[in-house]
């Protein structure tokens, strides 16, 4: 499954730091705005403890967990869609993904200025979605333009598509998301060409200090009372824990730091868990002697197209599958 999961929000507010902890691949952090000029890319491991638990039963010659893809963002900034900061070159990296972990600060630190002047992540909220509503604006109303010349011919199908656009583009213009506006599937199917930014997906990840990692702060309630209605997960990760966590190589050592704070696991174990979920995947698992693996697959696939995941000839020459539910694998032991 060739999907993607971005990485935002503004500058310094821990996006690389969070990246690094998730990803395979380390990127440079900085404390400097605009310090770096592309994006970066990783795949990170989805945490699945069914694997272990499998793998303890047949003692696989290895282990293969599902993965996703990550790309990290550079931190944007008020008036990035007109070129600002580090300009609206990274608005098209946001464009080729499929769902969005916005990164907000929620955190005070006196030797690491906010871009803004002051910690506020609802402002923040409010500063990247309308940089990305802009850029949406730009794509909706050219696409209408296309269409307008075509529809002057009576094309059915050219009429159909603007009547859509302008209902993303009075959505637009009221300041929300293309997302908020419960789009049938046929009207998605008239704008997906698009690959709108404020159609995909979104997870919050309020970053928080070591202090904050469990039950959050003043910062983190602001930002669950401005999301309280929209259709999205808010996670409290305290990031720079999570990296010195992510130094560790034994598990138990992990497991003991994660103990003294009061979690019982890393909170970017949840963090690639949701951005799994909101990519719309799940897994079906396999196990044999050779390997106990995850494979993904979108949902609401078929049989015969998750064993084309597996190979295409199990697709092409499917006759029926046999499966059983995990737990009760684990009861039965067969």
């Amino acid at each position: 499954m060739a999907l993607k999961c971005g990485i935002v929000g503004l500058t310094n507010v821990g996006k690389t730091t969070l990246f690094n902890c998730m990803s395979s691949s380390k990127a440079q952090a900085s404390s400097f705005a605009f310090s770096t000029n592309k994006s970066n890319m990783g795949m990170a491991e989805v945490p699945d403890q069914r694997l272990n638990d499998l793998a303890s039963l047949v003692n696989p010659a290895k282990i293969i967990p599902a993965t996703v893809e990550l790309v990290d963002i550079p931190g944007l900034a008020k008036g990035s869609s007109a070129g600002e900061g580090v300009g609206n070159a990274f608005l098209a990296d946001i464009r080729l993904t499929d769902a969005l972990i916005h990164v907000l600060r929620c955190f005070d630190d006196p030797a690491l200025p906010h871009v803004e002047g002051s910690v506020d992540p609802v402002r923040d909220i409010e500063i990247l979605e309308f940089e990305l509503q802009v850029k949406d604006m730009e794509s909706v109303e050219k696409k209408i333009s296309r269409l307008e010349k075509t529809a002057r011919h009576g094309d059915r199908d050219a009429l159909r598509g603007i009547d859509v656009l302008q209902k993303c583009k009075a959505g637009l213009e009221d300041f929300k998301g293309i997302r908020s506006l419960n789009l049938s599937e046929e009207e998605k199917k008239e704008i997906s060409d698009l690959c709108l930014l404020t159609q995909k997906p979104v997870i919050y990840v309020c970053n928080v200090d070591v202090e904050s990692a469990v039950s959050g702060n003043a910062y983190t309630e602001r930002v669950k009372e401005a999301l309280k209605d929209a259709e999205t997960e808010v996670l409290i990760i305290a990031g720079a824990m999570e990296a010195e966590i992510a130094e560790l190589d034994d598990a138990e050592d992990q497991l003991a730091f994660l103990a003294d704070i009061g979690l019982s696991e890393p909170g970017v174990n949840k963090l690639i868990r949701a951005a799994f979920s909101a990519l719309n995947l799940m897994t079906f698992l396999t196990a044999g002697p050779k390997e106990v693996r995850a494979w993904t697959i979108r949902k609401g696939m078929t049989a015969p197209e998750a064993a084309g995941t597996i190979h295409s000839d199990l697709q092409r020459g499917f006759i029926r599958s046999e499966v059983i539910r995990f737990d009760d694998y684990m009861h039965y032991k067969t």
